[in-house]
């Protein structure tokens, strides 16, 4: 039988509704191909609720960290912007677990995967700033919210060479989901593009100087090539050199 201490313990964000539908009390949600991800490539995963004042004991023991998506926007305020979309919509509870979560795992070097809604979280930890809709701030841009189902391919996306994600896939360009509104707007200091699709909308980043972080604006855990297998493998992976007795 498998030990399961030889498997990297990866805590998964969740999403967040109030009352009504799956219960009359607050519930947590998360799609389970973003757990069945993680298992596939090698690793073990964990839901992490929303509790703020645990992020350090979560931090302890988390050998790997996904940010997940979600149908709601980081909060403009915290990229310094005093202007608002109509459009944007937040959970503020979740997005502070996310903000200190992955700021904590910046700083202990833990392996982390941001994924759509998830990038732009990552992006603005690590100082960018948000196009908060894309329709209204690029002219020429394609379309990011697919009509047809999310596990298929929506767009093209060419992949940036002597990055993350070029060695993690091998290839110069990508068939990708895409559910977004919103996307990263800048390139601070520090990040990598590693992506960018047709219309110039940048699609996956990077952080310079970790072990692995890295944001896709895409959701490979749907599977859509074998380029979104590949990179769940990478990061589980990379997760298993934090190994450590889960006792």
């Amino acid at each position: 039988m498998e030990n399961i201490y030889n498997r990297p313990l990866i805590g998964i964000t969740l999403d967040s509704e109030e009352s009504g539908g799956y219960s009359n009390m607050p519930w947590y949600a998360m799609r389970k191909n973003y757990s069945q991800s993680i298992t596939h490539a090698g690793g073990l995963a964990i839901a992490l609720p929303h509790e703020t004042e645990n992020t350090d004991l979560y931090l302890d023991k988390i050998d790997g960290l996904v940010i997940t998506g979600g149908a709601f926007d980081v909060s403009p305020e915290i990229f310094g912007s005093n202007q608002r979309h109509h459009s944007v919509i937040t959970k503020d509870e979740r997005t502070k677990f996310e903000l200190a979560i992955t700021r904590g795992a910046i700083l202990r070097d833990i392996p982390i995967l941001g994924i759509c809604g998830g990038q732009q979280l990552l992006h603005v930890v690590l100082g960018g700033t948000l196009i908060q809709h894309i329709p209204d701030e690029v002219d020429t841009s394609i379309l990011h919210e697919q009509p047809n189902p999310r596990s298929e391919p929506g767009h093209l996306v060419k992949v940036t060479k002597d990055t993350l994600l070029h060695r993690i896939v091998q290839k110069e360009e990508l068939q990708v989901n895409s559910a977004h509104h919103q996307a990263a707007k800048d390139i601070p200091l520090g990040v990598t593009v590693n992506a960018i699709s047709p219309d110039g909308i940048i699609e996956g980043i990077e952080a310079k100087g970790q072990k692995f972080c890295l944001g896709v604006q895409w959701h490979p855990e749907y599977g859509v090539s074998e380029s979104d297998t590949e990179i769940f493998r990478a990061f589980v992976a990379s997760s298993s050199t934090k190994v450590t007795n889960h006792g």
